[in-house]
């Protein structure tokens, strides 16, 4: 696997290595071990798969209390992925960084606990799966605005994305909840 450090401070782009001939492919996508030697020694405790339609465009998410790492991969489609760090210890607080993550590409995003992270679907339909190192906590779930001028993340998109009514409220970054 190869392992390639994110613009953000703990954050692992992971491409796997995929075997792949006529009949198609085979790759590992969670390997505890390979992780643990990356630097990712998170227990994970839940895996989500989300569907979504071109145009679509879910996050800025994060929890507050509970705060969950994630493992984020595509295994149909593409989305334009991006992630703000929240931790106010961090040297990149207030950064964002994005990436495309496709089923093409193969690559594997880790977010840290203590991020915010959102994805735009770029193709007809994608499928977007991410194993979460704490439960889902619905009370501790925050949102930051998608279009927050402050933190510009350049989404590749002309006129507003189809956003969820949670994602129409989220706040903007200097109004955020945030962590030590």
């Amino acid at each position: 696997m190869n392992v390639i450090p994110g613009a953000i401070t703990g954050t692992l782009i992971l491409e796997p290595r995929v075997f792949g001939d006529a009949r198609g492919f085979f790759m590992e996508s969670y390997n505890k071990r390979m992780l643990a030697e990356a630097g990712i020694s998170a227990d994970f405790v839940q895996d989500n798969h989300s569907r979504s339609l071109r145009g679509v465009l879910r996050g800025l998410h994060y929890q507050i209390k509970q705060p969950q790492g994630k493992l984020v991969r595509v295994v149909a489609g593409a989305v334009f992925a991006a992630v703000v760090d929240l931790r106010r210890s961090s040297p990149d607080f207030g950064r964002h960084m994005t990436l495309e993550l496709s089923a093409e590409n193969q690559r594997i995003l880790w977010v840290p606990p203590g991020l915010a992270n959102g994805f735009l679907v770029l193709s007809q339909q994608a499928d977007y799966l991410y194993k979460t190192s704490d439960y889902y906590s619905p009370e501790h779930e925050r949102c930051i605005a998608w279009n927050d001028p402050q933190l510009a993340i350049p989404w590749p998109s002309s006129g507003t994305p189809s956003l969820a009514e949670k994602d129409t409220r989220g706040v903007l970054f200097r109004d955020a909840e945030v962590f030590p």
